[in-house]
């Protein structure tokens, strides 16, 4: 059970690097983007390493401090805190 849901965690910031990453490219193109609040809850939801990295590897959202602020607020209220906590003490018994 413990793999499946660490496996989950994995596509998901996969899935949220992948949401950035076309995020940027289509700032350049001037296509429809990916809204800022979908952005923010795929790091609440558990993303937020992938969304960490993405800002760094496409330096994208850097500079807009409003969304820094919000994505350093979803990273550190993260459910998937809470699974890191789980892990930890499950696997110290």
């Amino acid at each position: 059970m413990l793999k499946v849901v660490w496996l989950t965690l994995l596509a998901w910031n996969v899935t949220t690097l992948g949401m950035f990453w076309f995020d940027k490219h289509r700032s350049r193109s001037q296509g429809r983007r990916v809204p800022e609040r979908t952005l923010l809850w795929s790091m609440f939801c558990g993303g937020f390493v992938g969304a960490w990295l993405a800002m760094n590897w496409f330096r994208h959202k850097t500079v807009k401090q409003p969304f820094r602020r919000w994505a350093m607020f979803c990273t550190v209220l993260s459910p998937a805190w809470l699974m890191l906590w789980w892990t930890w003490n499950s696997l110290g018994r």
